[in-house]
């Protein structure tokens, strides 16, 4: 029998048309909760809203309009919140600093970090006082070492550091708020910067202890612990979901992972 965790537990995804989010969306289904999903992206919004017999709303999580507007739409459709997942974020091709559109920039910041932000403070007043809720970002293992993604990885170490401080400051509402960090994951976004030759799949999944990448779902198994009761005691935290890629580089000087 599939567990019901989620059963009368409402729960707001943004980034829900594909990859994490989308993994995220029909794990919680799965298990019971009532879903709004959001996304700029309409038609593939549609799709798996349909799919899951959710409710959706497009949205463009830089835009502070959108946004609050989309908040005054959870709270019409579902009243309290408890639980909030921001997958909603763009990748970039590992340029050069010299090299990097500004304009590319700006949108990763943007959406990524601003994104977060706005997310979060628009939809933490939708939670229960006292009885509170949890909040999960989706960060990235780009944040805690040197890449070559001049704005990626430190808008994600941004990320990070929010998650942090919004459990500091939250905290006394009893609202929980922690960060996933994935390693590399198959998700559509990064695919295409496979396919495009921005990333290496074969050097990917050597650089991890697993010798692999790591699937959407998996993220999502992580992202609904911390949302569930199991997860009660638990703020603050950068949980690294990623096939074991931190603890693999230092091995290099010493010859690599030895099989």
């Amino acid at each position: 029998m599939t567990s019901q965790r989620f059963h009368e537990k409402n729960i707001v995804i943004t980034g829900a048309a594909s990859g994490i989010g989308a993994a995220c969306a029909r794990a919680f289904a799965k298990e019971g909760a009532t879903l709004l999903l959001v996304d700029r992206d309409a038609a593939r919004l549609g799709n798996i809203a349909d799919e899951l017999a959710a409710a959706s709303f497009v949205a463009d999580v830089k835009d502070e309009q959108s946004i609050n507007a989309m908040a005054d739409y959870a709270k019409e459709k579902l009243g309290i919140l408890h639980g909030v997942v921001t997958s909603a974020g763009i990748v970039q091709p590992p340029y050069k600093p010299e090299d990097m559109p500004m304009e590319l920039f700006d949108d990763v910041v943007a959406i990524n970090f601003r994104g977060t932000f706005l997310t979060l403070r628009a939809l933490m007043k939708l939670m229960k006082p006292g009885a509170g809720g949890s909040m999960v970002t989706i960060s990235s293992i780009t944040a805690e070492r040197s890449v070559p993604l001049h704005v990626y990885a430190p808008q994600k170490a941004a990320i990070t550091n929010l998650t942090m401080g919004l459990a500091a400051e939250w905290g006394p509402k009893n609202i929980r708020v922690n960060a996933i960090e994935p390693g590399y994951t198959r998700t559509p976004a990064l695919q295409e910067q496979i396919d495009k030759g921005h990333r290496d799949e074969t050097l990917l999944a050597k650089n991890s202890t697993l010798g692999r990448m790591v699937e959407p779902h998996e993220i999502a198994d992580a992202v609904m612990f911390l949302c569930s009761d199991q997860a009660s005691a638990i703020t603050g935290i950068a949980l690294p979901v990623d096939a074991g890629f931190l603890c693999a580089g230092s091995w290099g000087p010493y010859g690599g992972l030895r099989g």
